[in-house]
């Protein structure tokens, strides 16, 4: 055996959080149902706005036509000509388009179904995921430590593994779980829908264009700043854990020394630094979700003044308008999920590096590099036989 010093070293958040990826390879079927059901869940949401449209302009096309057909003869012709349309054929439009309403209608609801049953596949399955990552994360968790020498043991308290192997492994959970998936959902729906407007209207497209890159600036400017304060939380946190385990476990000592004063104070200052950390966290997401909704609000009060503009010049159709407005809508929610993916990330970061400093720390007690390896070893119990176990008290005497 040699000796070695202990090395709880932490590697950088970016890399730990990396490196807690590879468990997701661990379950790949399940990785790629939840994938393909974001995907077709995803591609359904981007379907709806067209037939939003659809709808939309075949009612004001049927209220038109059935305003042209009550004008009268003269006027119906020199209205259908403007048009384009024969009176006969503007009749026979009239008398589908109920029936047009009633199929779009129909489909409408089908991809809303297709949506429900995908998004419901995609959640059950990225929720199984993320929980088979945290049984392996604490299992992994559990062996280290019960492997860790005496010494680490001296130095770190109970509460605060504890924390590691509970909150810690729950954070980055749910960051694997749902913001993995979320930022692959925000990626895949921005995109698509940018794409969308850009072959519907590209220049009323590029009117909303300049607000992605403040907003973009400001999540990543949270990003940065809010991953030291969750690391500060989780820390807090391990204080606050490691009193009430301590307490808990030597209940008997501080009611034989009468420290129940003492050491309630000293639990008090432990909560009281960690709500002060958590109200700074809640003030810096308080700051960043009304901003990002006034950059939105800037966005459609842009779509509202040139799309109407282009309603009433006649470039623009009421039906294209409102699928425009919808679609501005899918541009601005991957936005807001991108708020909480950021928020789910820092966590995760600060977790993962928790995580993975016990995960790295080296034994101060190992073996050599070329030790041999003990085998199986398998027990075996041997009978002790007692011979000539009575004797007499004279033979013992004799022998004495």
């Amino acid at each position: 055996m040699q000796m070695t010093t202990s090395d709880s070293r932490s590697t950088g958040g970016s890399q730990t959080l990396k490196r807690s990826l590879s468990y997701v390879g661990r379950y790949p079927r399940v990785a790629l149902v939840a994938l393909v059901a974001l995907l077709l869940a995803t591609g359904a949401q981007l379907m709806v706005p067209i037939l939003i449209q659809n709808i939309i302009d075949a009612i004001v096309n049927s209220a038109t036509l059935e305003s042209v057909l009550k004008l009268p003869a003269a006027a119906q012709d020199a209205a259908a000509q403007q048009m384009g349309m024969a009176v006969s054929d503007m009749q026979i439009a009239l008398d589908k388009a109920p029936q047009a309403l009633i199929w779009a209608g129909v489909v409408v609801i089908l991809f809303a179904i297709a949506r429900g049953i995908f998004a419901f596949v995609q959640m059950y399955s990225s929720q199984a995921l993320s929980q088979n990552i945290a049984f392996d994360l604490r299992n992994d968790l559990f062996a280290k430590i019960q492997r860790l020498s005496f010494s680490y043991h001296d130095k770190n308290r109970t509460g605060q593994l504890m924390i590691r192997a509970t909150d810690d492994v729950e954070k980055l959970r749910l960051f694997l779980g749902q913001g993995l998936l979320m930022a692959i959902q925000a990626f895949i729906l921005l995109t698509g829908t940018l794409t969308i407007l850009m072959l519907t209207n590209w220049k009323l497209t590029m009117i909303i264009m300049p607000t992605l890159p403040i907003a973009f600036a400001l999540f990543m400017l949270f990003g940065a700043k809010a991953m030291p304060l969750f690391s500060k939380v989780q820390r807090k946190l391990s204080v606050v854990n490691t009193i009430v385990q301590e307490n808990l476990t030597g209940l008997k000592v501080v009611k034989s020394f009468t420290s129940e004063d003492r050491e309630e104070e000293r639990f008090q200052e432990s909560i009281d630094a960690l709500l002060e950390q958590q109200m700074q966290v809640t003030k810096f997401l308080s700051f960043l979700f009304p901003v990002i909704f006034l950059i939105a609000n800037l966005g459609q009060a842009a779509i509202l003044y040139f799309g109407g503009r282009g309603i009433i010049d006649g470039t623009f159709t009421l039906g294209e308008w409102q699928k425009f407005s919808l679609y501005l809508t899918f541009v601005f929610i991957p936005m807001g999920q991108l708020g909480m993916i950021i928020s789910l990330m820092a966590q995760a970061t600060a977790s993962s590096d928790r995580i993975f400093e016990i995960l790295d720390t080296k034994n101060e007690v190992e073996d050599k590099a070329d030790a041999i390896v003990l085998g199986e070893i398998q027990g075996r119990v041997n009978s002790i036989t007692f011979r000539s176990a009575t004797l007499s008290a004279a033979k013992m005497c004799s022998a004495m």
